[in-house]
């Protein structure tokens, strides 16, 4: 037997570890060439599975085949609406921490009412005027995982941000993106802000040259399958949906370009505003070139046609499941798209939503069930009235935004008046009319008949510097919506359990009934790109749904 020279034996195995450890070193450097962020505005949870039968193969069916689905999940703040729904999932955290409460709010500190995205220092870039597009993301006092993403590729991964409406494409895309794209219903076009650039890459030009609104508008909307196929779904025609601009009954089909020319804001009401986030995903795959470089891409999409269409028609409409419908076909072609353009298994999705909504109060009604529509601006004014009565000053109350009211403090002092004594005043005439459930002080939550749950809600929505004084809590069931449709905003089930399904690169199939939460979505993702999750992060890895990649 050949006897190996020791010297020779201690190279190969030198050799041999470090062969292992360069490959163990490679694989580590191992992600996705592309990830997809999926929002769909006003998703509900059991629509995966109420329409689960109607599905086909490619879209919705294929990510809960292929990939990981979370069957608890939820928002973890009461106040459930876009802005701060989009905000919560791409940074990780709260509105406590990345401050945008709601699409709208109070600014105590300015004296001003401010929407979540926008900016006076930027001007609209493609639209129709400067004027229009006057949007950023300063707003949004964290980072985002697309933020991290461009972070710790030193700038060179590419993230791109698309939705109809502006704070759906903006908070996505965080502070860095190149760019964030939404919809102009008055011209049809995709539009920008100087926030991000001058002028529209030639690609979105031409993409908008195609006028794809009128071409889409002209064919109406009609149901994808037989009416009478519907069976998950109430007749159609109900007194409390909302009638579609040029059409004089809620009823298939539905006419979209009048005699005075094509409405393009309708897109954002029907399903051809989720066929032109789609189209238009795919032209910035192509025109960014996505998915091509050496580090991770990332394309933030918004699907918000969904909450135009269900807050006019409601949860347990046809015109919502023929939106599913639909929906799942534009997933199914997206998917496709990618599995050729990136590889098959070469790019991560993940779907979510900005949060879900209440059945419709008359359909609740109906079948015994306690609901009820009440108007919030008459118990707003009752709140004015009552606080100007009791202690002779209307000038007390600087706004009332978001169920939470402003009270001038310096106003108080002068009157030798504190927070509490108002509350107790409004608790004994407010908190009896129907509807309200409780008024409370927002820095005393301990001091509430609140659960700990609820507490943890509102602790979690409550920012010190943006936040009102006091919050009123609406009863299950009722909504402020005065006349056709429902709504969303409140702390309950219905609005706060929302899909969460990982599917692709480095997902484990599966899924998990345990409760998580929309701040685990980010740092599951920074595990998987192996970077660092945001700054306001506050949420956990949801370990189970990932693969040793």
């Amino acid at each position: 037997m050949t006897k190996v020279s020791p010297i020779l034996l201690s190279l190969w195995i030198c050799l041999v570890s470090t062969i292992h450890s360069n490959a163990r070193s490679n694989e580590s450097l191992k992600r996705p060439k592309l990830v997809v962020g999926i929002v769909v505005d006003q998703m509900r949870y059991d629509y995966l599975y109420r329409y689960y039968e109607k599905f086909g193969d490619g879209g919705f069916k294929r990510m809960l085949r292929e990939g990981f689905n979370c069957r608890s999940h939820h928002y973890h703040y009461g106040n459930t609406s876009t802005g701060a729904g989009h905000a919560s999932i791409y940074t990780g955290s709260t509105p406590a921490i990345h401050g945008v409460i709601g699409n709208n709010w109070y600014d105590p500190i300015a004296g001003i009412s401010l929407n979540c995205v926008s900016d006076s220092l930027v001007q609209g870039v493609g639209g129709r005027n400067p004027s229009v597009g006057k949007a950023s993301p300063r707003n949004l006092l964290v980072s985002t995982i697309t933020d991290q993403l461009r972070i710790a590729t030193n700038f060179q991964s590419k993230t791109i941000s698309i939705a109809l409406k502006d704070r759906g494409a903006i908070l996505p895309g965080g502070h860095t993106a190149q760019a964030a794209y939404w919809y102009d219903g008055y011209t049809g076009n995709w539009i920008t802000s100087t926030y991000y650039m001058t002028q529209l890459p030639q690609w979105v030009q031409d993409f908008n040259a195609l006028k794809l609104p009128s071409k889409y508008l002209r064919q109406g909307w009609n149901t994808l399958l037989p009416l009478e196929q519907y069976t998950e779904s109430t007749e159609d025609d109900q007194p409390y949906e909302q009638p579609m601009p040029g059409n004089e009954r809620p009823v298939f089909p539905y006419v979209l370009a009048g005699q005075a020319g094509d409405a393009f804001g309708l897109a954002a009401v029907t399903p051809v505003g989720n066929t032109l986030t789609r189209e238009m995903a795919i032209a910035a795959i192509k025109g960014e070139n996505l998915g091509k470089g050496k580090y991770p891409d990332f394309l933030a999409l918004s699907f918000s046609a969904p909450d135009g269409i269900g807050h006019r028609h409601g949860p347990n409409s046809i015109e919502i499941q023929d939106t599913y419908l639909r929906l799942d076909q534009e997933l199914s072609q997206l998917f496709t798209f990618l599995d050729e353009w990136v590889g098959k298994d070469e790019y991560l999705v993940f779907l979510s939503a900005d949060h879900g909504v209440i059945d419709v109060p008359e359909f609740s009604q109906k079948h015994r069930l306690p609901s009820s529509r009440f108007s919030a601006d008459s118990i707003y004014t009752q709140i004015r009235n009552v606080i100007a009565r009791e202690f002779g000053d209307e000038k007390l109350v600087k706004a009332i935004e978001i169920r939470q009211i402003y009270l001038d403090k310096k106003r108080l002092r002068a009157k030798g008046i504190t927070v509490d004594d108002v509350l107790e005043v409004l608790r004994e005439e407010i908190l009896p009319v129907n509807g309200v459930a409780e008024i409370f002080n927002t820095r005393k939550l301990g001091e509430t008949t609140l659960t700990e749950y609820q507490r943890n809600l509102f602790a979690n929505e409550i920012h010190p510097k943006r936040s009102g004084d006091l919050m009123i809590i609406f009863q299950p069931g009722w909504i402020t919506k005065t006349s056709f449709g429902t709504t969303h905003g409140s702390p309950y089930h219905y609005d706060t359990h929302v899909p969460f399904i990982l599917f692709g690169w480095g997902v484990r199939p599966g899924e998990t009934y345990r409760r998580t939460y929309i701040s685990d979505i980010t740092p599951t993702l920074a595990a998987i790109l192996q970077i660092l999750p945001p700054g306001g992060n506050i949420g956990n890895v949801i370990e189970e749904a990932l693969t040793s990649n």
